[in-house]
């Protein structure tokens, strides 16, 4: 069902229900995110003659493509490859005319790659910012207003300029809710937060800034481009897959299987481990109770939790959520799970999740491995490591966010 989830996600299969109208001048493509190679490779695909272009991606997510360049770059902390990267797409869609059509490629850890500050910071400041924020429990948003303020192509900024060509931007959603605004901190989207919105986020996580961050923060520099602004008016924004689309496709295939399923959304946020107890608590009612559905059945849900790490551990929100998840069950007969990120990569680790069992515990114990001591260490990716039970896909080209299941038989 991971499979079949990140399989409705692939650009290859989206791309071309949500081409343009071609242009009398020229097509110009540009991107960003880990899903940006492949949605290249799948314009090229289908748009033929002529193309030229360049999208940045993940460091091992490329994709074969003849006419547009790939770049790779860091995610998610951004790197000097980033920055140059975005720099390089400025200059790309610069100068353009009304004639001229530009096609974005946007997916999710497209805020990381583009990487390029607003003049007078340094790619360092956006580093170590970024690093607090990921380590902080932020939600998503969160971090990305913070981002959007301290860039140079973020929140619209990009639309503005290509403008006067025509912008024709699609987008893989990874967040809840599938605002166009956060995905990759809407570089093609009109933004209405302010830099006091982002000065008091990162009041709310602890997180100090450098002096002259601060004073950047205060300046007209920091503000992003408004919806009204005359440089998004030819601007369209197309979101052509999202999380929910995913949990569909999994639920359809768990229905054929004869499996009752209840979807609890694509929305859901907030701390990994206190989902997990949470979900557990629904599982021990459908094992329990049949309710809200009889056994067999498979709880399905999406979105994106964060880790608020306080150990030594590595984090990761899907093996996070999983350990949480196995520490409440305790071993509950016929429950099983996976949580796994769609792109294959959860947190910083080249790993997307895991499964538990009902045996995980006792085989954690066999092992000398103490599963409440790992999650107060936020140290799930070292747990699953050891024990053998890590769902490992490399790079999947899309990403539609978290994807969890639990089958109760």
């Amino acid at each position: 069902m991971f499979t079949t989830a990140v399989a409705a996600a692939d650009p290859m299969k989206q791309v071309s229900k949500f081409l343009p109208e071609r242009p009398k001048g020229r097509t110009i493509v540009v991107g960003a995110g880990k899903g940006s190679a492949r949605m290249a490779e799948a314009l090229e695909a289908c748009w033929g003659e002529p193309l030229e272009g360049v999208v940045v991606t993940r460091y091992g997510h490329e994709a074969p493509c003849s006419r547009i360049e790939i770049l790779s770059a860091s995610h998610p902390v951004p790197d000097a490859a980033g920055e140059r990267a975005a720099q390089r797409i400025l200059d790309t869609v610069s100068g353009l005319t009304e004639d001229d059509l530009v096609i974005v490629l946007i997916s999710g850890g497209g805020s990381a790659l583009l990487s390029l500050p607003a003049a007078g910071l340094t790619l360092e400041d956006k580093i170590e910012i970024n690093k607090a924020l990921l380590r902080s429990g932020a939600a998503i948003d969160e971090v990305n207003c913070v981002r959007k303020h301290l860039s140079a192509v973020k929140g619209g900024r990009l639309a503005a300029a290509i403008y006067p060509a025509r912008c024709h931007a699609l987008m893989i959603s990874d967040v809840p809710g599938d605002d166009p605004a956060i995905i990759a901190s809407g570089p093609t989207v009109g933004e209405t937060t302010t830099a006091e919105d982002a000065k008091a986020i990162l009041k709310r996580y602890g997180i100090a800034v450098p002096e002259h961050v601060a004073r950047h923060l205060d300046t007209p520099a920091a503000s992003c481009i408004a919806p009204d602004d005359i440089r998004l008016s030819r601007t369209e924004n197309h979101i052509i897959a999202t999380p929910f689309m995913s949990l569909e496709a999994a639920a359809e295939q768990a229905k054929g299987e004869g499996l009752s399923v209840l979807v609890l959304g694509d929305t859901i946020e907030g701390e990994a481990r206190e989902t997990g107890i949470v979900h557990a608590g629904i599982a021990e009612a459908v094992y329990h109770h049949a309710t809200p559905v009889p056994r067999p059945a498979l709880i399905l849900s999406g979105g994106e939790t964060c880790v608020t790490v306080r150990g030594n551990g590595r984090g990761g929100r899907n093996v996070e959520f999983l350990l949480s998840l196995a520490v409440q069950l305790n071993g509950l007969d016929s429950v099983y799970a996976l949580s796994g990120d769609t792109d294959g990569v959860d947190g910083r680790e080249e790993v997307a999740g895991a499964v538990i069992a009902p045996d995980t515990l006792a085989r954690a114990r066999q092992a000398g491995i103490d599963a409440r001591a790992a999650l107060d260490d936020n140290d799930g990716h070292g747990f699953f490591e050891a024990l053998g039970d890590q769902v490992i896909t490399g790079p999947t080209l899309t990403n539609v966010n978290d994807f969890r299941a639990i089958l109760i038989l």
